[in-house]
């Protein structure tokens, strides 16, 4: 029978000890590693919240298009009554931030509150920035639906006056500017569609394409727009109306006095002794 050395029995413990290392090694290895992932999962997600999502889409300038479409566009429309299709793009549904912007309420000149939360802020800029962390997904984000991409063909700096000093006319811009407002006039109010959308392309040209020119100084909006009720004009209204009965009453009661004193002359004159 074949005698196995007395160190065998040695040699089998310290091989199934390192067994038994490598295996708790490896335990510990594989955690690490998953505490590693979660961490790092647990970190972009912090940054994700730290830095929440970014539109690349002017809120201002949207809002001053807006602002010149109601004001220098709708009103010749409506009094048309002519349907924009949705695929124009000044169209009111192609506005990324026109919910939220409905859902303003201006309470007084130093409250904004916001319509989805109730949430009260001092400034309208304030309300903003609380749409744009907490009610990121309500935004229509989809695409070719940022009005501020138009403001080269709707005049937004003269409106906003962003531009404190004249600068000199570029006619790259000018001639880029004007081929995007032509394309606006052709897309939204295509000539064959009747008579109601040729003359509103016409006067979209002459409304907003015109101005886009080096050699001649136009102003947009030749054809005016929507006429905000004067305010001096409304208080002074409303102060005549105020004051009139009182006048009524003055001139009344003057000319009573006058009529009483004359009869009271009459009857002087009447009652002399001869």
């Amino acid at each position: 029978m074949v005698r196995f050395p007395a160190v065998a029995p040695i040699v089998f413990s310290v091989v199934v000890l390192l067994g038994l290392q490598f295996t708790v090694s490896s335990s510990s290895l594989a955690e690490i590693n998953q505490d590693s992932t979660k961490s790092a999962a647990a970190r972009n997600l912090k940054q994700g919240q730290e830095h929440p999502h970014e539109v690349h889409c002017s809120r201002e300038r949207s809002r001053a298009a807006r602002q010149i479409i109601e004001e220098y566009l709708m009103p010749f429309v409506k009094r048309e009554k002519f349907q924009m299709s949705s695929l124009c793009k000044l169209h009111p549904d192609n506005d990324m931030f026109r919910d939220q912007e409905e859902h303003k309420i201006h309470v007084d000149i130093n409250e904004w509150r916001c319509g989805y939360c109730k949430k009260s802020f001092r400034a309208e800029k304030f309300l903003d920035q609380h749409f744009d962390n907490r009610h990121y997904n309500l935004l229509n984000v989809s695409h070719n639906k940022c009005l501020a991409d138009l403001c080269g063909a709707l005049h937004c700096d003269f409106v906003i006056n962003l531009k404190s000093q004249k600068t000199k006319c570029n006619p790259a811009a000018a001639a880029r500017n004007r081929h995007l407002c032509e394309s606006l006039a052709d897309g939204c109010f295509p000539v064959n569609q009747g008579l109601s959308a040729s003359q509103l392309h016409e006067l979209f040209l002459h409304q907003f394409c015109d101005a886009h020119t080096c050699s001649e100084k136009k102003r947009p909006f030749p054809r005016g727009g929507l006429k905000q009720p004067n305010i001096l004009y409304l208080a002074t209204s409303i102060l005549t109306l105020m004051l009139l009965p009182v006048l009524y009453l003055i001139v009344y009661l003057h000319r009573r006095d006058m009529r009483g004193k004359q009869e009271l002359k009459r009857i002087t004159k009447r009652t002399k002794p001869s």
